[in-house]
């Protein structure tokens, strides 16, 4: 992860891959997660999606986002995702 900006001050912005292996819906395999968040006044603004090309095994092909959920300090997220319709 590399990070630039005054978070102190409620302004920065983040990059980061993020490496995912284990089972997804009964298949296995790995893929990553490119990450792309900014805060700017009190706002976030947040991207994560698949990298194209990055599944391997039962997760070969899949593309997808990510939605991360912040609220009362807590992190969760929701991943929609598509895997090839061989797989």
């Amino acid at each position: 992860m590399l990070s630039a900006g005054g978070p102190a001050k409620g302004t920065a912005g983040y990059v980061a891959i993020e490496h995912v292996t284990g089972t997804l819906n009964g298949h296995r395999g790995a893929f990553a997660l490119q990450h792309f968040g900014t805060m700017e006044g009190g706002s976030f603004k947040l991207s994560v999606a698949v990298v194209p090309g990055s599944g391997s095994g039962e997760l070969a092909g899949i593309t997808g986002t990510m939605t991360i959920i912040i609220a009362a300090g807590k992190h969760s997220y929701t991943f929609d995702y598509t895997l090839p319709a061989t797989q």
